[in-house]
């Protein structure tokens, strides 16, 4: 696609930057703070789940409903839009409301980050990549939004440890609270900022938009969509993957609960998978692109199924530090390179880019059900099975899916794996 060369660079930054900005509140603060947000919102491991839950079920007529959207409208304004309500969500987080508002927020979270945004995240990256260059705009998109959430990782356990005013072993529950709503009330004023970048500065050229932009969808263009086997395997590789991502979330509670490190330590460890991301994303997104994104997409399910087995088979029990860092590096590295690469394959697999969209929403309706059941499932395996015996049931839950996902990426690479 010739026109898409005339995307500049900075549009592509601006996706990135907006791409982790508004998964911040809803996930990210989650994954590097686990311990500490189960402390300071008196929950335990399978009431976050549920709410997560929540968030998914919304989400899932998000993708439904909001595909076709970012086939009708600009991905600038729907973008924007979901930034500055998912901050306002922010507001009511740091009120540590009770449960069940709690649960309500992870709804408002589901619609504004899924049916606002998602799908418009997607089909920009597939124009600014063009023919040629899915793997680069998808790896960087990914390496790039995991490098922002490492800094924002990094910056949330900076706050954190500068108002928490005694030692974390003796920190009370508000002083908890009070240094965590720091975390919160920061991160919810750079997403709006962030939000405000993207209307002033993430615009296509005129001749670009005109080309992306379909005046309506209708029920024979949804059903030429859904015939196409791309789409179908895509639905069953991005589950898998997906549940492999969502499990990247417990290394910090790992990390307590089996390496006894302390709530800063443990947050450390999340922080650490946050930078590991930029690094494998915009590593396997070059190599893709000179070789085929799909092969990459399969070895990638290999390394991380692999890596789950030590896990599962409990060997990661009473080793060193940099022991610990090594094994969870094998499984970031297969998670990380699916995540960076199951759309880029979209161009190998014949989906019309018009229609992007519209294929999102149907590929992900299937393909992020994981929002719905990978938490509750990881909370009950978790809080029957306290310590590593759980641990281990969540990392045999990781292998079964990545098998069953590097099966349906072998058989997308038989049937699009030759090189264009």
């Amino acid at each position: 696609m010739k026109e898409s060369r005339k995307v500049p660079w900075y549009y592509l930054f601006m996706l990135i930057l907006a791409g982790e900005s508004v998964f911040i509140l809803p996930f990210v603060l989650q994954r590097v703070f686990r311990p500490t947000v189960l402390k300071v919102f008196n929950l335990d491991n399978v009431q976050l789940g549920l709410c997560f839950s929540v968030y998914g079920f919304v989400a899932l007529v998000s993708y439904l409903f909001g595909g076709p959207l970012a086939d009708r409208f600009p991905p600038r304004k729907l973008i924007a839009m979901a930034l500055w309500l998912t901050a306002l969500g922010g507001l009511l987080f740091a009120t540590f409301p009770d449960y069940s508002t709690l649960q309500l927020l992870y709804g408002f979270w589901g619609f504004t980050t899924i049916f606002l945004f998602w799908s418009p995240m997607i089909k920009a990256t597939r124009v600014w990549g063009g023919h040629r260059s899915q793997g680069k705009a998808f790896g960087l998109l990914d390496g790039g939004r995991g490098l922002v959430g490492a800094l924002f990782g990094t910056m949330g356990v900076m706050v954190f440890s500068f108002f928490m005013v005694n030692e974390l072993d003796q920190a009370s529950l508000e002083e908890s609270r009070s240094a965590f709503r720091y975390v919160i009330l920061t991160s919810s004023g750079i997403v709006t900022v962030v939000g405000a970048l993207v209307w002033m500065f993430m615009k296509l050229p005129p001749q670009v938009e005109k080309k992306i932009i379909v005046e309506r969808i209708t029920v024979s263009q949804v059903k030429e969509v859904l015939a196409l086997p791309s789409v179908l395997l895509l639905m069953v590789i991005i589950l898998c993957a997906y549940v492999g991502y969502k499990i990247t979330d417990v290394f910090s509670l790992y990390a307590q609960d089996v390496m006894l490190y302390n709530e800063v330590a443990s947050a450390q460890v999340g922080t650490f998978l946050l930078f590991a991301r930029p690094f494998v994303g915009i590593l396997i997104g070059v190599l893709a692109d000179r070789s085929r994104p799909v092969l990459w997409l399969f070895i990638g399910f290999v390394i991380a199924f692999f890596g789950a087995l030590v896990f599962a088979l409990g060997i990661v029990v009473n080793v060193s530090w940099l022991l610990f860092l090594l094994s969870i590096l094998v499984v970031a590295i297969g998670v990380y390179s699916v995540r960076a690469l199951y759309f880029s394959v979209m161009q190998s697999g014949k989906i019309p880019l018009l229609y992007t969209g519209t294929a999102v929403g149907l590929i992900s309706l299937v393909g992020y059900t994981p929002d719905i059941f990978a938490g509750p499932a990881m909370g009950y395996l978790l809080d029957t099975s306290p310590g590593l015996k759980g641990h281990r049931h969540v990392f045999w839950m990781l292998a079964v899916f990545y098998f069953v996902g590097g099966m349906a990426a072998y058989r997308y690479f038989r049937l699009y794996g030759k090189k264009l």
